[in-house]
């Protein structure tokens, strides 16, 4: 038996009832995280893990990133296959993919700012699906909109579809999001004012992220369990077929 304030615990009993009751549930219907900004830190360091992979094994000119960068068309004077011809994981791989410090630093400063408060509101899981989604989503809107023969690198649509989404939850749950909403704006007209910078993964990455906010945000509770994972499914069927569909035209 267990000592209580008031007589004893039987330490079977207590296991029985701790077992039965159910796991609180975030505002999203995700398991609230025992560490919030977990999830948030895991993809953070493998950001920079894959950061300094680049830097030790030459930068730039390093074979890892020269097979990791978003290329839509084939370079085969170079070596370089395109996802038009098989090479589908840069779509992925390029949403961690960064060469510059001021880039990573500055991804990943946004990252850390927003993720932990979206992560509160979603649980890890869907964290770290939203992140992926949207990483991939900038990376289709790169293949259908961009500039074929050009590399893309960055977490950038990733990081503005964890805006999008974090922008709807937020505002969903009655916060105020008028300084979210201006710093959103600011980096917009940065990214279609400044040369350089894809503002196809940034519109691609920000557009997916807004639409799985609001399917987060207004599911009704009965129906999330099962409407989420199949919202994302459909969302990555689609994204890859688009992919599909590019190969072939």
């Amino acid at each position: 038996m267990r000592p209580a304030s008031v007589g004893f615990h039987c330490p079977d009993c207590v296991a029985a009832a701790e077992q039965g009751q159910r796991a609180p549930r975030t505002a999203a219907g995700g398991r609230v995280p025992t560490s919030p900004g977990r999830a948030t830190l895991v993809l953070i360091g493998v950001n920079l893990a894959v950061f300094v992979l680049v830097l030790a094994t030459g930068g730039s000119a390093s074979e890892f990133y020269q097979q990791s960068f978003m290329l839509t068309q084939s370079r085969p004077l170079f070596g370089l296959t395109g996802v038009d011809d098989g090479a589908w994981w840069r779509l992925l791989t390029s949403a961690f993919l960064h060469v510059q410090v001021l880039h990573i630093a500055f991804n990943m400063f946004a990252l850390y700012v927003l993720g932990p408060p979206l992560e509160r509101l979603v649980g890890q899981l869907r964290l770290v699906g939203i992140y992926l989604t949207t990483g991939l989503a900038g990376s289709v809107a790169v293949l259908w909109l961009g500039d074929p023969r050009i590399p893309t690198v960055g977490a950038s649509g990733a990081v503005f579809g964890i805006f999008g989404a974090a922008i709807v939850l937020l505002r969903s749950r009655g916060y105020d999001i008028s300084s979210l909403v201006m710093v959103l704006g600011i980096n917009l007209v940065i990214t279609f004012a400044v040369p350089n910078i894809s503002w196809q993964a940034h519109l691609g990455g920000l557009l997916v992220g807004v639409s799985l906010g609001a399917l987060l945000a207004y599911t009704p509770r009965a129906w999330r369990r099962l409407a989420h994972p199949a919202a994302f499914g459909a969302l990555w069927t689609a994204l890859i077929l688009g992919v599909a569909v590019h190969a072939l035209l």
